[in-house]
């Protein structure tokens, strides 16, 4: 005999999982739609942290996470960056269901059948203080049945907000909800390869265009607009809308560097007044190529890629556009100030951070320190003081976001 109860609190479920899939397919970001996966999961099973790897060939790479307990609501998610992983095999909880397909409901974590073929890792609890109990594990899956990932709940709480075990019927929507959530991230790798293999393209024409320097770019341009957005105040709802653009579009900044030739882009000595002027039309070469903007990361992809080189004081270029498509393109007045779109005043100053704190064939990378002072000279003049403001208030999160992106991703990038 059908429990109506049961009926109905399922179908309140599947209507709850339908609703959040239509929110997961209006984010473009990889990173945004971890963040959402993550705070409507733990909502639905009242999970007081969480965290989800991505599968990575034999490996699963630690890809996002939450935790209530030591995160306050609005702030940065510093723990984003870290960047560790954990081999596909039983002797690990996560490695155990990514190996079997199958969830895992653990009710007590310090309390595990030592006949298991995995144990606890209690090392996150014994740096922090903090003090797990009960754990759902369970994978997520691709369409064509490949574990793709896990997602990770700790703690479920009681009506008194203390740990307890996850109730029996978290298997059924967790799974139900696992499987949905596995269509965004599969088109969120999608989206981000396609913009790598943009970047690749560029990469062609410059080799400083690396797939680490635009993640990193990315990064920061999305650490300093929230930082700069909790400072004026913004929605969080705003906040998430807009960090979920930036990270995307900021990585295509340059990618209007297919229209230079190689002989200046890959030209060993000081460029002529003549070949810098060429290679200025790169701003102008990525916003044509988002002339015809069909959603709102097109238009934010074409804002920064004609701002990025703008400066607070107005000697940046292009200037205000007349005409881009005249040969040359016609340029007028310079642009300064809240002229030039928030956007692109925060990748001007992302991007030449990492200019200078990447080594070149010409120069060995900048220390922190003298990175900083020529920052803070600058401010008022190349960048906008308030984004300044924001980048320092941030720099250790700056510093985590380099540590993970670094140059050595390149041979991860290249085609096995």
């Amino acid at each position: 005999m059908l429990d109506l109860n049961q009926v109905s609190n399922a179908a309140k479920i599947l209507a709850e999982v339908i609703s959040i899939t239509e929110q997961l397919n209006m984010l473009k970001d990889l990173d945004a739609i971890l963040d959402r996966i993550l705070m409507e999961v733990r909502r639905l099973t009242r999970a007081d942290a969480g965290t989800i790897f991505l599968a990575e060939e034999d490996n699963l790479k630690f890809s996002y996470v939450h935790n209530d307990t030591f995160m306050k609501v609005g702030e940065i998610n510093k723990d984003i960056y870290t960047n560790f992983t954990i081999p596909i095999n039983k002797s690990s909880i996560v490695g155990y269901v990514a190996t079997t397909g199958e969830p895992l409901n653990i009710d007590d974590a310090y309390n595990l059948d030592p006949s298991l073929p995995f144990q606890f890792n209690k090392n996150f609890d014994e740096k922090t203080g903090y003090k797990t109990k009960s754990i759902f594990t369970v994978p997520v899956k691709t369409s064509q049945g490949e574990v793709a990932g896990v997602i990770q709940l700790i703690n479920a709480k009681d009506a008194e907000g203390r740990p307890a075990p996850f109730p029996q019927n978290t298997r059924m929507f967790m799974s139900m909800f696992a499987n949905t959530a596995s269509v965004a991230i599969e088109r969120a790798i999608m989206t981000r390869e396609l913009i790598l293999r943009m970047i690749r393209m560029a990469e062609m024409r410059d080799p400083a265009e690396t797939g680490p320097h635009v993640h990193r770019v990315g990064g920061y341009s999305a650490e300093i607009y929230h930082q700069w957005a909790l400072n004026k105040g913004v929605d969080p709802k705003e906040i998430k809308k807009t960090k979920d653009l930036i990270r995307v579009a900021a990585m295509l900044h340059d990618v209007g560097k297919v229209g230079i030739s190689d002989k200046i882009l890959k030209k060993p000595e000081k460029l002529t007044d003549e070949e810098f002027a060429i290679v200025k039309l790169h701003t102008v070469y990525g916003a044509q190529l988002f002339a015809k903007p069909t959603s709102d990361l097109d238009t934010m992809s074409r804002e920064i890629a004609i701002g990025h080189h703008e400066k607070w004081s107005g000697k940046g270029y292009p200037g205000l556009m007349i005409d881009m498509w005249s040969k040359p393109p016609q340029v007028g007045a310079p642009k300064r100030g809240v002229d030039i779109p928030l956007v692109a005043r925060i990748v001007a100053l992302a991007d030449v951070f990492d200019a200078l704190t990447s080594p070149r064939c010409y120069k060995e990378p900048w220390p922190d320190e003298k990175i900083i002072a020529v920052v803070k000279e600058e401010s008022g003049s190349h960048f906008d003081p308030e984004v300044v403001e924001s980048f320092l208030e941030i720099f250790d999160v700056i510093q985590l976001i380099r540590a993970k992106y670094t140059d050595a991703l390149r041979e991860e990038e290249k085609p096995k």
